[in-house]
């Protein structure tokens, strides 16, 4: 019982954009909140400040600790699922923060300021995503039927911005601050607007920051084919 469910924790699934596969592997809940506070410290955040006053680290803490502790299977899980709900309900209170322990997220989440953020179950976030405040990522009808968005590596999600339906938004991309997006994002592509439309593709590279980001090869590959966009004929 407990082997399947870490089996169905570390489930691949394919990326949009450059056709890469991103697998949210499983990793020890202490690491990814290790991840996610190292996100805060590389903004120029004090250690204190992280720990004390950023909801946004409360509540990602809660749901690595809530998710490890439901996908363990087993006794143990089974009595503490009272206290791990009422612990997620407590975090939505405090913080206005809605994170459900079925979500997939992987390493490193950003939330840098308080409040209204909302997230489907089913949704699936990559690795080194930030999110702004008053962020929806909602379940929707769509022509493949009723789904939550999937998200790739390294996105910047803008203040306000509603994303719903089952989509694929593509590593390195921006949704901008107010944007409705309810169709699939190309890898990054900066989208605008209420339908959200494609402006650039300049990507996220200038608003997602974390350690080693300069030595990481996907982000590399990705940041040298806007580079190459953008040079001008000779």
């Amino acid at each position: 019982m407990r082997q399947a469910s870490r089996r169905a924790a570390s489930t691949a699934w394919i990326q949009v954009g450059d056709g890469t596969r991103l697998e949210l592997h499983h990793t020890p809940w202490w690491r990814h909140v290790h991840l996610d506070f190292r996100r805060y410290r590389v903004t120029g955040e004090t250690a204190l400040r992280t720990i004390l006053l950023t909801q946004g680290f409360w509540a990602s803490s809660i749901y690595r600790v809530c998710r490890a502790a439901r996908s363990q299977g087993g006794v143990w899980s089974a009595l503490a699922r009272p206290f791990l709900a009422l612990a997620q309900k407590l975090a939505e209170v405090v913080t206005g923060i809605s994170i459900p322990w079925q979500c997939e997220i992987g390493e490193g989440l950003y939330i840098g300021h308080y409040g209204s953020i909302i997230l489907a179950p089913e949704a699936r976030i990559g690795h080194n995503c930030s999110l702004a405040q008053n962020v929806t990522i909602g379940m929707a009808p769509s022509n493949e039927g009723r789904g939550a968005p999937t998200i790739g590596n390294r996105v910047f999600i803008g203040a306000h911005s509603v994303i719903v339906g089952r989509i694929t938004i593509g590593d390195d991309a921006v949704i901008c601050p107010g944007a409705v997006v309810n169709k699939s994002v190309p890898a990054r592509a900066v989208v605008l607007g209420n339908p959200a439309r494609v402006v650039s593709y300049d990507g996220s590279f200038d608003y997602v920051f974390y350690d080693g980001m300069d030595l990481d090869p996907a982000r590399r590959a990705s940041l040298e084919k806007v580079r190459s966009l953008n040079v001008g004929p000779a």
